[in-house]
């Protein structure tokens, strides 16, 4: 069995000083083999502290990221599942379900996570 932690607008600490304690004690550093992110972790912190939880860490760029370095959209392979990363901000109008469709589409990805 794979664990896929997938999470997004995490907003530390511009909306919240760190993620909840009932939340945080259950991450457990080699339990979790991908987290994946769809943006606005906010400060390079957050992403250490993803990256000492599991090493296989996929993120993709929300528009409150300082890390210019994170992708806009991101595609990896995950068991027999092909994967489409994106924060969703790109996508006009905002959450059109066939604009996320055929984003879907151009990445070439059966499931496409994304913030809504």
């Amino acid at each position: 069995m794979v664990l896929v932690l997938a999470i997004g607008d995490l907003h530390i600490p511009h909306r919240a000083p760190d993620l909840p304690a009932k939340f945080k004690s259950m991450l457990v550093p080699g339990k979790i083999q991908h987290i994946i992110c769809t943006g606005n972790l906010c400060i390079k912190e957050v992403h250490d502290y993803l990256k000492s939880l599991c090493p296989s860490l996929h993120i993709t760029r929300g528009e409150y990221d300082e890390d210019a370095r994170y992708p806009e959209t991101k595609t990896l392979t995950i068991g027999q599942f092909k994967l489409g990363l994106c924060h969703g901000h790109q996508v006009v109008p905002w959450g059109d379900l066939d604009s996320l469709a055929m984003l879907q589409r151009q990445l070439d990805v059966d499931i496409l996570q994304h913030h809504l």
